[in-house]
Parts: C-alpha cells; structure tokens; sequence
C-alpha cells in the first residue's frame, strides 16, 4: 500500500506516517511535510520520484500529475482501468492525508497584499483531497488530524468499512468547499448578489439545546467574518445558550449604533431599557427605570469600558449577561461575584461592516438582503406640522429613532433625555404598540416624543400618543393618509418629522 501525505498543519503527522510504515505503507510526500518526515528518521520518498518529473514554479506544481492522479482515480473494480494503469506503468495510492495553505491565516494578518493572498490559495492540494473523495470507496482521504487516530486503529484491525470511507470523503469535499468559498469571499469583495454564492461556516462549540430543549443546536463561525458576537471573549460564567447568542447579538447591535456612552437592557432580542449619558453609572441607571420589572433576567451592554461604580449599579439585578469593551479590573471583581452572571469581553467585536449580507432561513432558500445601515446623520428630515420641533425634542427623536430601529416591528419608542421610557414591538397594529408603550411608560409618558419604524396607516396611533402627553413624533410618512395624521398632530400642537425612510425588522 501507498500513501501521498503533504500537510500544511504538521500537528500528528509523524506519529501518523510512523504507524503507517509500521504497517507497511510506503510514504510519499512533498516540500516541508517531506523534510519534517525525514527529520524524525522516518523513510518518505519524494512525489518526483512517482512523476519523475521534478517539482517546478516555486512549488506551485509538483502532485499535478497523471502518475498521482491515474494512481488515486483509477477504479480497482474496474479490469480495464487496471490495464491502463500497468500499461503506462502506474501504481495505485491507497491513502492521501492533505491539508491546505493558510489562506485564512494569510488575510487575517494586517495590511496582507494581494499577491500574498494568492501564493496562500492551495491549488494541488485541494485536486488531491477531491481525487481521493471521489473514489472513496477505493482510496482513504484525511484532511483532520482528529482522525488520524481513528483511522489508524481501523487500518490495524485489517479493514475500513465503506461508511467510514464515505464519511471521510464527504470531509474532505466539505474542507475544499469552505476554503474555496473563503477564496471566494475574498475576492468578491463589492459584488453584491452574485449569481451563485457560497456560505462557509466553522463550528465553534456545541451548544446543551436550542431555543426550546426539544431542538439540538451549534454555534458556527462564518468564514471571514471577523465581527460580531462570535468575537465576544467570556471572562466568567457558565457555557452561553443558543437564546443567549440571540439576545447578546442583539445587545452589541443596539449599543454599537450610538457614538457616546449608552448602555441597553435587553429582553428577547428587543431593548427593554437604553439611555444615553456621559457617565456610564448613570446611563444604565436611566436604562433599568425605562421598564424595571422586564429588565430582570435580561442582558445589559454597554459600548464603554464598565468602570466600578457603573459594575456596581448593574450587580443590584440578576442579569443573564454584561457586555461591554472591555471591565476595569475592580469593576470585573463585583460582577464576578454574581456567580451565575455571564460576562462577556467585546473588545474584539468591532461593528458589523455595511458590506455584511443579511440572510433569513426561509423553507428551501434564503432572502439576502443588504444591512439596514441607513446613518442617523445622513437623513434628510422634513417637519410637515406646523410645528417645528424643539432643540431638545429633535435631539431626543433622534436617539428614539435609532432606539426604534432595534425593536420588532410594528415598533414604537418613546423617549426623553435620551432614555427610553416605553415600547411596544411585535404587534398585528400599530396603534396597539402606540398602547403598549404609553401603558409601560406610564406617567413619564408626558412631554416624550415617539418614533415609529414605519409610517402611521391611520391617524388614531398619533391621536392616542398626544392624549398620552407625547409632543413629537418622528417616522418615515408614506401612507395615503398622511394629511390626516399630520392633520391630527396639528390638532394637538404636537411636531412631527417625516425621515423618508422606515426600518422594518420582523
């Protein structure tokens, strides 16, 4: 029997190649896996020597050869296959171990060139490793160095069944697929929706059950995508679940669309509290008294590095998760001592790139569409009351605005001082989110102004926020009816602002 092994990850690979030369497996190899060989004394023969052709351009071609490849592809059923093979005097390989070039590696590093991303795309490699996987059922392929052991006890007992040959090839057609879709990724750049496109994903961890315990799950890193809740380093507590990567993606998301210090309590992926101040501790003070009691059990981030006195505030409740860029060490000890506490290091996390796809699961496809990162200094505001909004109404119509973009749709925010004061997500009207959020607010509902992600299809949401004490409200317009709801706000000496733009998000 014959191997080919030419590894990039050398992890294993000379306990691997001695057993196989204690089993009687003749080694050929290539390059640096070759010389790594031959430095722990073990007998590897040179690929050339199986091509008689010596390796040329750099190294860029040394296994692309018929004497490689007639010896993988050539099916042992099959009599004339088996002639052919003889007659050009070719030798069958039985087993092949590769893995690739770090390209991953290589644009991971700062300021990396175009040419030297190219020289790091595995060209020989990956037609070895599709070689081997299509004749599965004839050729052994590892492309893991977890299963080298596996692998190996099989070859000692004296067979390898044909499922675990098939599953071998389905790893290895799975390895190429995910390096060439980060080749892809990379290269595509600005393309937008191309005709065909990948998604190459890693898994991370295996999680205890999905959002209910009836369902199995994982969490998987997408390929490239240096960004995002997936950075997130735990400093303390307990494995996070599938719903806590939810509602932490969330939080980061919400926090990350404001420049100044803001913190947000989150409850099922919607902001239950978010304030914005200088002071940190004061900030999420405001934050917990937008909705207290849906506040417990929540997450709380914040896109400051969390100092004692704001770490202090936040321990008073039980929270799932705290968040932030970073704990100064005094404040990392007094969330420490919530032993059930989660606590996250986002420092690495970045902000989501505008060039990001969003992608929703739908049954047999998906709907990708561009992020919504429509920014706030960006939009073109028109008052169409007769009104024109205070300086301290259209500061806070802001924040309302970009707090609203967050919520479930039909959204509806109420906010003063930059804080929110209530909000109603998730309903068939719009009107009954206008309720919910008057009814969470309260009294403090009076002298707040709204924001709707959408326009107002009727006049009676706007209606009910002035009899409410809300004195401007800003949302996309649109409707038929506008006249009628500007009319109505009118009525009430209430200023609105149309943005032109709505942020659904179902």
């Amino acid at each position: 029997m014959r191997a080919i092994i030419s590894v990039w990850d050398k992890a294993g690979v000379v306990g691997l190649a001695q057993a196989l030369v204690d089993l009687g497996m003749e080694i050929f190899s290539t390059g640096g896996t070759k010389r790594s060989l031959e430095a722990a004394g073990l007998p590897v023969r040179s690929v050339a020597e199986l091509t008689g052709f010596p390796e040329i351009l750099d190294g860029r071609v040394k296994t692309l050869h018929p004497a490689v490849h007639g010896g993988i592809l050539a099916r042992r059923d099959l009599p004339q296959h088996m002639e052919e093979l003889a007659r050009n005097h070719i030798r069958t390989i039985d087993l092949v171990v590769v893995n690739l070039y770090p390209f991953l590696e290589t644009i991971s590093r700062p300021g990396v060139t175009l040419e030297e991303a190219l020289e790091n795309i595995d060209i020989g490699g990956p037609t070895l490793l599709r070689a081997a996987a299509k004749n599965f059922p004839h050729v052994l392929v590892l492309v893991d160095p977890a299963d080298y052991g596996p692998l190996l006890e099989k070859l000692r007992r004296g067979e390898v069944d044909l499922e675990e040959r098939r599953r071998l090839a389905a790893k290895a057609f799975q390895h190429v697929a995910y390096y060439d879709t980060a080749i892809s990724c990379y290269l595509r750049e600005e393309e937008g929706f191309p005709e065909e496109f990948t998604i190459g994903l890693r898994k991370r961890q295996a999680l205890r059950y999905g959002e209910n315990p009836h369902q199995q799950a994982a969490l998987y890193e997408e390929v490239g995508q240096g960004w995002g809740i997936i950075k997130a380093r735990q400093l303390w507590g307990k494995e996070l679940s599938f719903n806590n990567f939810l509602d932490a993606d969330a939080a980061w998301a919400v926090v990350s669309e404001f420049t100044e210090p803001t913190v947000a309590i989150i409850k099922h992926t919607n902001p239950c509290g978010l304030a914005c101040h200088p002071d940190l501790a004061e900030a999420y003070r405001r934050a917990y008294s937008g909705d207290p009691l849906s506040a417990f059990g929540g997450i709380v981030a914040a896109n400051r590095q969390l100092a004692p006195e704001a770490a202090r505030e936040v321990a008073k409740t039980f929270y799932e998760i705290v968040l932030a860029p970073g704990f100064e060490p005094e404040a990392l000890e007094i969330l420490k001592a919530k032993k059930d506490l989660r606590i996250l290091d986002m420092s690495q996390a970045g902000t989501t790139p505008d060039r990001a796809l969003d992608l929703r699961r739908i049954g047999g496809g998906f709907l990708v569409q561009t992020r919504d990162s429509f920014p706030v200094e960006d939009l073109s505001l028109r008052t169409v009351t007769q009104r024109e909004p205070s300086e301290e109404e259209l500061r806070d119509l802001l924040f309302a605005w970009q707090a609203v973009k967050h919520v479930r749709s039909n959204a509806i925010v109420l906010a003063k001082d930059k804080t929110l004061l209530g909000m109603g997500a998730g309903q068939p009207s719009r009107v009954g989110s206008v309720e919910i959020a008057l009814k969470k607010a309260s009294e403090r509902s009076k002298g707040s102004v709204l924001a709707s992600d959408a326009m107002f299809p009727f006049p009676d949401g706007v209606e009910i926020a002035a009899q409410g004490g809300v004195t401007a409200v800003i949302q996309p317009g649109g409707s038929v009816r506008d006249k009628e709801v500007i009319e109505a706000a009118d009525r009430y000496g209430m200023a609105m602002v149309f943005t032109g733009v709505r942020h659904f998000r179902h």
